[in-house]
């Protein structure tokens, strides 16, 4: 079992060497990479943490291949030799951006624990079908070697990105409890810390990184409270940086209709200075952009998509909001896809006038207003509805989409429907019994529009040891233009 706790990848003086070589890992451009070769294998976590299940969570690996025999099934586990952790978003070691250098090697999947924050690597090259624990570090030992002083109520590390190999980390200091930010960039540790945290992206042609806030560690990690929302513990900003210098030269406000910014995306275009914010409480989709004076805004009039609430009947409340907590855009960025995990559809956008998505495919594959459920949506006519969502190999769909992932060639979206074990049980709780579960989406790329597989369905209630949750997905060959 390994268990030395050394950065994986090497370090020299905050840059990696020969970054301006040909040769390394990845494509040369985003479009480049939709010619790639389609996906084999994808690479999943899955958490028993807060299921009840005294078990490790693990590293799930799924044949993707229609051609093979063992085709929508998960062909290898990877236990993490820990209980406790709940593994969450994850990254490689390098990625395109180093696609210059010759000494870069995408090897290493790296897993962050969002509750006991230990941070996993993972070798995928000795056997991509059955990858190994390289190394782990220890959360404690990160304390130590960076000296930060403090008490140490939760270590949460929900979002990894690769820029390039090199691993440094950044503090965060919500309401007084240690927070931090996996963060493999090319420069020291990044200083002048937000309130919150959670995912980021950057944009080098305009030296700039951007990153968004969920909230407070003790509000969000035990449940959902929509209290915790007026007594200001979940963020509705986002925190512009400069990159590669790491200091933070904006803090903008995106009032209520960008309640809770999770995931950020700029338009992968990199000569582009727009990119998009999805607001999870707001259940909006907000457009940023650069100005002439190289601030960054966003005006209310550039919430391009609303999510409206509809209005509920046995519910919590009276409304419930979409909740988005995922979306992507296409390596061509003329489409960009996003869940609502409560309402339970995949929608599809084309993006080509960014200021005006146009509506081009949607699909209800889950959420809380499924026939069947004790919930129902009401109309304006005062009448009640659902949704029909079919079966899939003769199973339900459970819970809602939540993490999604899009082949290279922009044709295949692939959804899990757990989003984190504590809002699992109090949402979805039959994912405690029944499992999650992974779905493909064949996806129109010529005039838009999504269609369900229905030769493919991983269900992780399955699985020997019980049921488990399946989060964020990867593939083999990089999974993300960063």
């Amino acid at each position: 079992m390994a268990t030395e706790t050394e950065v994986v990848a090497p370090v020299s003086k905050g840059v990696a060497k020969g970054c301006c070589k040909y040769g390394g890992p990845g494509y040369a451009t985003p479009l480049a990479a939709m010619s790639g070769p389609s996906e084999k294998l994808i690479y999943v976590t899955a958490v028993y943490t807060g299921t009840g299940i005294d078990k490790p969570d693990y590293l799930a690996t799924v044949d993707v291949d229609p051609s093979s025999l063992s085709y929508s099934s998960v062909i290898h586990r990877l236990p993490m030799p820990f209980v406790g952790d709940e593994l969450h978003h994850s990254g490689w070691n390098s990625c395109s951006s180093c696609h210059g250098d010759a000494s870069a090697d995408r090897r290493y999947l790296v897993l962050p624990s969002f509750i006991s924050g230990r941070i996993y690597a993972i070798d995928t090259k000795e056997n991509p079908r059955a990858p190994s624990l390289y190394k782990y570090v220890d959360p404690k030992e990160l304390l130590i070697r960076l000296d930060w002083r403090f008490h140490i109520w939760l270590i949460a590390l929900p979002r990894v990105r690769s820029w390039c190999p090199v691993l440094e980390m950044k503090r965060e200091m919500p309401r007084g409890m240690g927070f931090f930010f996996l963060t493999l960039i090319l420069t020291s540790r990044i200083g002048h810390s937000p309130l919150f945290g959670y995912d980021f992206w950057y944009q080098p042609r305009h030296k700039t990184m951007i990153s968004t806030s969920l909230g407070a560690p003790k509000a969000f990690s035990k449940g959902f409270d929509f209290q915790h929302v007026a007594d200001g513990l979940y963020g509705s900003h986002l925190h512009v940086y400069s990159w590669p210098g790491g200091e933070m030269k904006q803090l903008i406000d995106l009032g209520p209709t960008g309640l809770i910014p999770l995931e950020i995306r700029f338009l992968h275009d990199p000569s582009k200075d727009t990119g998009f914010v999805g607001s999870a409480l707001s259940s909006n989709m907000i457009r940023f952009y650069k100005n002439s004076d190289d601030t960054w805004s966003h005006e209310a009039s550039e919430v391009v998509i609303s999510v409206k609430p509809l209005k509920v009947e046995n519910w919590i409340l009276r409304e419930m909001p979409g909740l988005i907590t995922d979306f992507l855009i296409s390596l061509d960025d003329r489409f960009f896809y996003f869940v609502n995990w409560l309402h339970g559809d995949i929608r599809q956008y084309n993006i080509e006038d960014p200021k005006n998505p146009v509506l081009t495919g949607q699909i209800w594959v889950g959420g809380l207003l499924q026939k069947s459920s004790p919930y129902k949506a009401v109309g304006e006519d005062g009448n009640t509805y659902q949704f029909d969502v079919p079966q899939i190999k003769g199973k339900s769909l459970r819970a809602g989409p939540q993490m999604i992932q899009l082949s290279l060639d922009g044709k295949r979206l692939y959804a899990t429907n757990s989003l984190f074990s504590a809002w699992d049980r109090q949402f979805y709780p039959e994912l405690m019994d029944k499992g999650s579960h992974i779905i493909q989406i064949d996806v129109d790329t010529d005039k838009g529009g999504l269609t369900i597989n229905p030769d493919f369905f991983v269900d992780f209630g399955d699985e020997p040891d019980g049921p488990a949750l399946a989060h964020e997905m990867r593939y083999l060959g990089g999974s993300i233009w960063i």
